[in-house]
């Protein structure tokens, strides 16, 4: 048998090197577009804003913070180890005041132990844009509007053993930002947008001994807006809601009688497509193909994506591979000091990449309680000049049923 060297090494090594070659395009490609700026968007932004003080002041963390009024929000499963009977809160949030100053955020939020293991809350959250004026391509203004979007939940906390418990949050979302204005030269009409959704929770917390001082140790799971797509025209056109997995932990340590300190650390990833990378053409414009649709370079096609399917697929969809999709976590760690029970102080730090967005800041804030009544606030320090999120403040203020009855009491003895 005669062995013929051009038949079968060449194609041999030929099929190496463009197998080199091929993988060396690929590398080169995911480096090119690791860098560039690939932020995920979604519909109803306002649903992952920090709506209360005391997470406002510890780097937007609450998943495994010990219960208050406003789990409900970052963790509805930590309500079943609640040790008040009920109350509830009110928060305020004057939103990028860098920018404007008519954008505003509002929170009230109460919950109710039924007994020992259950407990039941519910929280309404309204958002305010101001006044935005509608123009035609003249730049005349033909309508004024003022948009407003709010969620609605109610939850469900239960005790599922000693130190574990799970919770469940149903959501209905209603969101209006132009007033059933029609655009595109009168061929598109368009209407508010509703969407529900669910938050799937769970809690862990273990008392324990750290360096022979009293502590807890917590862990916080939160799946979050678990929902269908939202619209707001008669076209097909839907967009995703912020579904997010946010996971993390708590260390309270109880210092002495008076004095406690905490820390914590979560992160956090949005279960949504992320945006593919599109070809362009020479002029820099979108490249289509022949039916009319971009042409997709990298990544998933979102349109084409349910919301079951990413729920999984947005672990690996990042047109940069996993290094882009580790960018997409942010990250927050925070600590908490109490003082009798009656005064906080809080500090925390919230970073995001640069190419996701490049939310990156400090935040600081206090607490009070006194008889019935608490007080929270918060302020954020950015990490970078002339952004839109300095100077944010935020307002809570809390009321303790517990504290109330305590105090009918006392009168009623005197």
């Amino acid at each position: 048998m005669r062995f013929n060297f051009k038949k079968c090494i060449l194609p041999a090594l030929a099929m190496i090197f463009l197998s080199k070659s091929a993988t060396s395009q690929i590398s080169s490609f995911k480096d090119s577009i690791l860098g560039q700026v690939n932020t995920i968007t979604t519909a109803v932004p306002f649903l992952q804003i920090a709506p209360d003080s005391r997470a406002g002041g510890m780097g937007d963390y609450g998943v495994a913070t010990s219960p208050d009024a406003n789990s409900i929000h970052w963790n509805p499963s930590k309500l079943a180890f609640i040790e008040k009977s009920g109350g509830f809160s009110v928060s305020y949030t004057p939103w990028l005041r860098a920018l404007v100053n008519d954008i505003n955020l509002a929170y009230v939020s109460g919950y109710k132990k039924l007994n020992k293991d259950q407990t039941f809350a519910a929280s309404l959250l309204y958002f305010s844009l101001g006044s935005i004026d509608f123009t035609d391509e003249a730049a005349t203004k033909y309508y004024t509007f003022s948009p407003s979007e709010w969620a609605f939940d109610i939850a469900y906390a239960r005790k599922l053993g000693e130190s574990f418990s799970g919770g469940l949050a149903l959501r209905y979302i209603y969101s209006n930002l132009t007033g059933g204005v029609t655009i595109q030269n009168g061929t598109v009409n368009t209407h508010a947008g509703t969407s529900v959704a669910a938050d799937v929770s769970a809690y862990y917390q273990k008392e324990m001994d750290v360096s022979k001082k009293n502590s807890v140790l917590a862990f916080g799971l939160n799946i979050s807006n678990i929902g269908t797509k939202i619209s707001y025209t008669d076209t097909k056109t839907k967009d995703f809601i912020p579904t997010n997995f946010r996971l993390g932990s708590n260390l309270k340590m109880e210092l002495d009688k008076y004095n406690t300190i905490s820390f914590g650390f979560d992160i956090n990833k949005l279960l949504v497509p992320t945006p593919p990378v599109y070809e362009r053409d020479s002029t820099g414009n979108y490249a289509y193909d022949a039916d009319g649709n971009k042409i997709i370079l990298a990544g998933e096609d979102p349109t084409n994506i349910s919301v079951p399917q990413a729920l999984i697929t947005s672990w690996s969809d990042a047109p940069g591979g996993f290094e882009e999709e580790m960018k997409e976590f942010t990250y927050s760690i925070a600590t908490e000091y109490w003082y009798d029970k009656q005064f906080a102080i809080r500090a925390g730090y919230f970073h995001e990449a640069a190419t996701k967005g490049n939310r990156q800041y400090f935040t600081i804030g206090a607490g009070l309680r006194y008889n019935v009544f608490g007080l929270d606030f918060a302020y954020l320090i950015p990490t970078t000049q002339r952004n839109p999120l300095e100077n944010t403040l935020r307002f809570t203020l809390l009321f303790d049923f517990d504290a109330s009855k305590s105090t009918d009491s006392d009168d009623t003895t005197e």
